[in-house]
């Protein structure tokens, strides 16, 4: 049993840092990111949050977390609300096989 949870625990962080870097990769692509690093942000937020965030993404440090969150928030597409936009589109006296 405790073979198994360390397996999935394994299998959780590799899923999650092939995301992260797939994430910066994209980011970088669109040139997002670049070797200048010109901008300071700062702001004041919970530690309890920040501790879980780096957690769930399995960074470590600050910096890694806000690329990572910044990235993945200018890239995030518009895939639900289009969806949700579409709701009654299709006429409900269509065949759909089903």
């Amino acid at each position: 049993m405790g073979a198994q949870i360390r397996s999935a625990t394994e299998n959780e962080e590799q899923v999650a840092l092939t995301r992260n870097k797939l994430v910066l990769e994209q980011a970088r692509a669109v040139g997002l990111l670049g070797a200048a690093k010109n901008t300071r942000l700062s702001g004041r937020v919970p530690s309890e949050l920040i501790d879980a965030a780096k957690k769930r993404a399995h960074v470590t440090s600050d910096t890694e977390l806000l690329e990572l969150a910044l990235s993945r928030l200018a890239l995030e597409d518009d895939f639900g609300a289009r969806l949700v936009g579409r709701k009654g589109s299709i006429p409900a006296d269509i065949d759909l096989g089903v």
